[in-house]
């Protein structure tokens, strides 16, 4: 069976991956949407948080084990995903060595990530700006970059869809 491909958002909380992921998925429908977010709601109703009883193995390791799953399976995924330290980044890369991954990343200016954190009122202010000092920091290597501060939802979807079906064949990382 050939393997499912995977694109991979890349970016700081706000800066746009899930909606991006929503309207990536509305074009390219032989593609689901597969987010952090979602996958820490599962481990939370896992865990014990008031008595301390969590799962000694980080998340994020589940997580990339189970985007490689569902590639094994044929499965095409847009994966939203903040890659935001060294044992993250480097255990995303470990995981998914050799699958098709076609890798984004998302941007948007910091006057545009904290009003979007303002607005949402889900998220610690300044967030995104403490990440920032991780994320995109690292001589990530993107198949295409875009901003979501400065160009539209649809703007944005566009290119990825366009250099991503125009892309040769994935190769793995």
């Amino acid at each position: 069976m050939e393997r499912g491909k995977i694109i991979l958002l890349n970016g700081v909380s706000s800066s746009g991956k899930s909606s991006l992921a929503k309207a990536l998925v509305k074009r390219l429908p032989d593609h689901f949407h597969y987010s952090i977010d979602d996958f820490d709601v599962v481990i939370e109703r896992m865990e014990d948080r008031e008595k301390q009883r969590l799962i000694p193995v980080p998340t994020d390791y589940y997580f990339h084990c189970t985007i490689k799953m569902f590639s094994n399976s044929g499965i095409n995924l847009v994966v939203d995903q903040i890659l935001h330290n060294d044992d993250t980044l480097k255990d995303c890369l470990n995981t998914l060595e050799g699958y098709p991954v076609y890798f984004v990343g998302v941007h948007c200016p910091i006057h545009e990530l904290e009003k979007r954190e303002k607005a949402r009122g889900d998220r610690t202010l300044g967030l995104s700006r403490k990440q920032l000092k991780y994320v995109h920091q690292q001589n990530e290597v993107y198949d295409i970059e875009v901003n979501t501060g400065y160009e539209s939802l649809d703007i944005c979807t566009d290119k990825i869809v366009k250099e991503y079906l125009d892309a040769p064949v994935l190769k793995g990382w």
